[in-house]
């Protein structure tokens, strides 16, 4: 599977839910804090000098009027958080209208308590539509302030949700289209090797033959130990192009020399899965079995400006007078599994080698 995945859809859900408690318990605590410390210095505080002032009667019913802003917005939180998957107008309607509701609500406990509390009439005694009104103003404006930043909150991580599942849908789809170029390979490989043995044995070279299917089961073993891997370090790819070197020299001896040039810095950058075997099984058919002298083969990698370099270099002649400008299925499929894991922010290029034979040079994100 993908080594850079993104973390389970249970665990992501749990840890959004958890920060975004969080975030809600801090804003509504600060809030409510910050309401009570204005309402105290902007309205009571002024009023300290008067003779007749209730200061007992203010500060009992500022501590209840903030509780019961506290409560109607805990309220208007979870109203909010149950319809936010609505679409977006009916989801900004039911808010606010919800908003009118506890504004209005927290309205008449605000204005009923000040009756009671501070001037000791009953609470619905000397209303008037002025004042009344007065206090509805700054009620609803309250209201939809808390409204207004809840919506934001659960609204922005809807979307953060969203996006979460479009990259693990993109992910997933990329995750398949490896897998099945992956497989592609594998017959391709055997054919190919198959032939070779039955070459071989054709030839009377049984103990060579034998030799090559031994190593060609243990490079199976070691492909199917990782059948779910689509994406691998270059440590490993060179570990299993060490095995495919080896079932190639059990068939061509010293007719085949292969040079490897890795920078440490990047042994841990991160390919798609048997990169390099399908282009060094190429070079091997141009450069080292149409020639009796054999041939040599040189594998770099190195990184440059944040990329990693990868050239793979023989000494084949050209055919034809002209350098080589695909290797069917075996670049096709190189190309595809480029093109799945960096969405096109690669470059392969084929030219003419230093030694009059052909390179393969490939760059891709460093991604150690």
């Amino acid at each position: 599977m993908l080594e850079n995945r993104i973390t389970n859809p249970l665990e992501m859900g749990e840890q959004s839910f958890s920060k975004q408690g969080q975030q809600f318990w801090t804003l509504q605590f600060a809030g409510w804090l910050g309401y009570s410390a204005v309402v105290f210095l902007a309205i009571i505080r002024p009023q300290l000098e008067q003779v007749d002032f209730n200061l007992s009667g203010q500060i009992i019913n500022l501590a209840i009027e903030t509780g019961i802003g506290f409560t109607l917005s805990y309220l208007q939180w979870l109203f909010i958080r149950g319809i936010v998957q609505l679409p977006l107008k009916r989801t900004i309607f039911l808010s606010f209208l919800s908003a009118t509701i506890f504004g209005i609500l927290f309205n008449i406990i605000k204005l009923s308590s000040f009756k009671v509390l501070v001037h000791g009439q009953r609470w619905n005694e000397a209303w008037d539509m002025l004042e009344f009104g007065g206090w509805l103003m700054f009620s609803l404006t309250t209201m939809f302030v808390w409204t207004a930043i809840f919506f934001v909150m659960l609204y922005n991580t809807k979307l953060q949700k969203e996006h979460e599942m479009l990259l693990r849908a993109q992910t997933a789809t990329k995750d398949a289209q490896l897998q099945m170029l992956r497989y592609q390979l594998n017959p391709h490989f055997m054919f190919n090797t198959m032939n070779a043995i039955s070459t071989l044995i054709y030839k009377g070279a049984n103990e060579r033959a034998n030799e090559m299917l031994d190593k060609l089961c243990e490079f199976f073993r070691y492909t199917l130990d990782r059948s779910e891997r689509t994406i691998a370090t270059l440590q490993k790819e060179l570990e299993l192009l060490d095995l495919y070197i080896s079932i190639e020299k059990a068939r061509f001896g010293d007719r085949l020399t292969i040079d490897i040039d890795i920078v440490d810095e990047v042994i841990d950058c991160k390919v798609p899965y048997m990169l390099l075997q399908p282009i060094v099984e190429n070079a091997v058919k141009y450069a080292v079995e149409p020639r009796k002298e054999g041939g040599n083969i040189i594998i770099r990698a190195k990184k440059e400006q944040q990329r990693l370099v990868l050239e793979i270099i023989d000494d084949g002649r050209k055919l034809g007078g002209k350098v080589r400008d695909g290797f069917g299925i075996g670049m096709t499929n190189t190309k595809a599994r480029l093109e799945a894991m960096f969405n096109g922010d690669y470059d392969i290029t084929i030219n003419e080698s230093e030694f009059d034979g052909t390179t393969v040079r490939i760059s891709s994100p460093f991604n150690g």
